[in-house]
């Protein structure tokens, strides 16, 4: 039998508070954390897990928690795995720029995010890719977006009549970052793909 995976989830009221309990229930050892409050133990962990949410709206309290930020750099730089979804993705990004000013966020992903007043605008839609081979579903709920140049694609995204859409699929082996909230059955799959010899139920 294989190892059990270990996971840390980001969990806040808003911020980090979009996943379903199906999912949890896929993740094997579970633990949480705060991101606006603690500053992670790492040690032993597999799988950090960076949910959807709302840190656009809490963008002050995010970037104070310097060290929590440095953690999580710290934990990809040496092999670390993660999923993150949405509001979670845009916490790995470098910065969220909003009309006030920009806010410096992990930095694991080296690009930014856009809330100006001007940029936003809601997309929306249920989505579908394939991933080294597997079937991948998920939807979106967003106004924020990647600041131009958008960054470059690991696989294209279709909407759920087979239409190509402009959403961006992160992945180079470790770590997974999309605006696409996966769907439970999706997640076991990404499971599977990164850690083949780690049991999942």
């Amino acid at each position: 039998m294989g190892k059990t995976v270990t996971t840390l989830i980001a969990r806040t009221p808003e911020s980090f508070s979009f996943i379903y309990q199906e999912t949890i229930d896929l993740l094997g050892d579970v633990r949480y954390f705060n991101p606006e409050t603690d500053v992670p133990d790492m040690q032993g962990v597999d799988l950090l897990y960076l949910p959807g949410g709302y840190p656009e709206k809490h963008l002050d309290t995010l970037t104070a928690a310097a060290d929590t930020r440095a953690a999580i750099r710290r934990y990809v730089h040496e092999g670390g795995h993660v999923i993150a979804e949405c509001g979670g993705m845009m916490y790995l990004c470098s910065e969220v720029v909003t009309d006030e000013r920009a806010y410096p966020l992990c930095g694991v992903l080296p690009y930014t995010i856009t809330a100006r007043e001007q940029d936003r605008r809601l997309r929306l839609g249920y989505r579908q890719f394939t991933l080294c081979g597997m079937d991948m579903r998920g939807h979106e709920f967003h106004y924020t977006r990647f600041a131009d140049p958008q960054p470059p694609t690991a696989v294209q995204v279709y909407d759920a009549r087979g239409n190509a859409v402009p959403t961006t699929v992160l992945f180079d082996g470790r770590v997974f970052a999309s605006y696409t909230h996966l769907a439970p059955t999706s997640v076991k799959k990404l499971l599977t793909i990164l850690f083949p010899d780690h049991d999942t139920p």
